[in-house]
């Protein structure tokens, strides 16, 4: 099982941290290890002293597949949620000023959170998708998925052209804007429309 996740995939949230709009898709990846296993605890890491949280919708991959045509590629899709990218910003913030791969800011162990799964059929992947993350019971990020840069077909064709995609997979389709720190004690909980899909406390 692969995870792959989409960076700057809302304009607000590109302006937000001073980054460009980005001419195709920022594809990285985390490790099977990333992804928190269900009913399990969150704790907050010891490397970093500024943890963010970012809420994305969630897509899970139903074929395995390469070089998808993007007309055909919601086919490819069988369930959504919405998940949380945790980000050490303070660790990001210091290997993109030295240049270097930030993996250890976005794909240490329990990195990433997904919440239950809600069932698609390919109508529904055509209409917009709204979510929200609440913190402490208030709202701190909304997200509209008619606002995506590179909506779901394109981020599925996009990556199938680079990597196999394979039954199970996880793909995170980027944050809108809001993001911001947590600390030990907060309660975060994920939406889409005003169904509750995950409630994570970080210990």
């Amino acid at each position: 099982m692969k995870i792959f996740c989409v960076g700057r995939n809302y304009v607000d949230h590109a302006k937000e941290l001073g980054n460009a709009i980005p001419e195709e898709p920022v594809i990285f990846m985390k490790p099977k290890s990333a992804l928190l296993k269900a009913n399990s605890p969150f704790y907050y890491p010891e490397f970093s002293n500024e943890l963010h949280y970012e809420i994305e919708l969630v897509l899970r991959i139903a074929k395995n597949g390469k070089y998808v045509p993007e007309k055909q590629a919601d086919k490819y899709v069988d369930a959504i949620t919405v998940g949380i990218d945790f980000t050490a910003r303070d660790v990001q913030s210091e290997l993109k000023n030295k240049g270097l791969p930030w993996e250890k800011a976005k794909a240490w162990d329990n990195s990433a959170i997904v919440g239950q799964w809600i069932p698609l059929e390919l109508e529904r992947l055509k209409k917009p998708f709204l979510f929200t993350l609440r913190k402490n019971g208030e709202v701190v990020q909304q997200g509209d998925s008619s606002l995506m840069i590179y909506p779901f077909n394109h981020i599925i064709s996009h990556i199938s052209s680079y990597f196999s995609l394979n039954i199970g997979d996880l793909l995170f389709t980027g944050t809108p804007a809001g993001v911001g720190e947590c600390v030990v004690g907060d309660v975060l909980e994920g939406f889409i429309e005003d169904e509750r899909l995950f409630e994570l406390e970080i210990k």
